[in-house]
């Protein structure tokens, strides 16, 4: 099975945000955005709060996913 990082870290830092402000936007808690912010990489992750943080930072999931194994 693969295992996926999300670039949230840096993207959050192109756009001046914070974690917090991120989870707040997307209306998730910020705990699981900073469990999948400093992830090296994971088996799971929640389809829908994948694609709230895509909307908030205006991209798509694609651009958000980076596969570090497969």
């Amino acid at each position: 099975m693969g295992k996926i990082r999300l670039r949230i870290k840096a993207l959050v830092r192109e756009r001046g945000w914070t974690m917090k402000e991120v989870a707040r936007r997307a209306g998730i808690p910020y705990t699981t955005v900073a469990t999948y912010a400093n992830s090296q990489g994971m088996a799971t992750v929640d389809y829908t709060a994948l694609h709230k943080l895509a909307q908030v930072l205006e991209i798509s999931v694609e651009e958000l996913v980076e596969i570090v194994e497969e």
